[in-house]
């Protein structure tokens, strides 16, 4: 563009001397060929300067139209981009509530299977039960009286044989009923009651396995009311004495979101559900654990070191 300028300004500067030329007194015998040459030659100049002029303004209009079309193109590039991010924002507030509902409802199967298996096992202690009372019916005591029989001397007296006064009854509570009535408890929403009987099964059981599911239960109860601290205690009691128990890999990913609702404790919260995941990669809670970390912008593991 400098170039083309500059041409101008000079074709134009050697038209003017020209016409200068052309329009100076010359003596008469001058005024001959070499004028009419000279004049010619300046119109050949003015000429080429009204097509130079002719071809700048196309190709300024041209220019123009192009800069008028990038500016369209970057408005609607703009606009576009806009919208994507309203609906990649509203997907993402969408997967979240998503999530929170799936979680709820892999809680609340896990939680329908633990009463599956109580019962289970009530089942299975009745049936034992049963069998012993069988066994000792077939196969009364050797030396023993006969079913209904009456000792000689008359019937015994119901203290009879037994030294001092009958024993208190044992007042501690059975493990399998009182564990499924805190379930109970708990899907109900009951958390006062069932907080107590998963107290009690952790109390009077602490070495049972039950214990570690007990103990999970009132963390989560903890959580749901946003006591957080008390929470990430008592899944860290599950997961400290109780890690090979099933309710393991639920206790750290609520221990991990419990962390992430603390201000402070977000990357604790991050290392918490990557562990996780390293620990438990085919489990619910570690898919979960994902999802969570995805839409935090979160990569599931943590970057090498270099």
């Amino acid at each position: 563009m400098l170039k083309t300028h500059k041409l101008r300004n000079r074709l134009f500067v050697a038209a003017v001397f020209g016409l200068l030329l052309a329009s100076s007194p010359m003596p008469a015998h001058a005024a001959s060929k070499e004028i009419i040459e000279l004049q010619t030659q300046v119109q050949q100049l003015l000429d080429m300067v009204q097509r130079l002029q002719s071809t700048l303004d196309g190709r300024f209009g041209v220019l123009q139209h192009l800069v008028e079309q990038a500016a369209d193109n970057s408005n609607q590039m703009t606009a576009t981009v806009t919208a994507l991010q309203q609906k990649i924002n509203a997907q993402s507030e969408a997967g979240n509530g998503k999530l929170d509902a799936v979680s709820g409802q892999v809680q609340s199967l896990n939680d329908s299977l633990d009463e599956l298996k109580s019962r289970i096992a009530k089942l299975d202690k009745s049936v034992q039960d049963l069998q012993a009372q069988l066994q000792n019916i077939q196969s009364p005591p050797a030396g023993g009286s006969p079913a209904g029989a009456i000792p000689a001397g008359g019937p015994a007296s119901p203290a009879a044989g037994l030294p001092g006064s009958v024993p208190a009854a044992n007042q501690t509570p059975p493990l399998q009923e009182t564990f499924q009535a805190g379930v109970r408890d708990y899907n109900a929403a009951r958390y006062d009651v069932a907080a107590s009987e998963f107290q009690d099964v952790i109390h009077y059981y602490p070495l049972d396995d039950l214990a570690g599911s007990a103990q999970f239960y009132v963390g989560d109860i903890a959580y749901r009311r946003g006591k957080y601290s008390e929470a990430i205690k008592d899944f860290n009691a599950v997961l400290e004495g109780f890690s090979g128990n099933s309710k393991a890999p639920a206790a750290q990913l609520r221990k991990g979101l419990a962390l992430l609702q603390m201000k402070d404790k977000r990357d604790a919260g991050i290392r918490e559900l990557r562990l996780l995941i390293q620990r438990h990669p085919q489990s619910p809670e570690a898919a979960q654990a994902r999802a969570k970390l995805n839409a935090l912008g979160v990569k599931s593991s943590p970057a090498p070191a270099r």
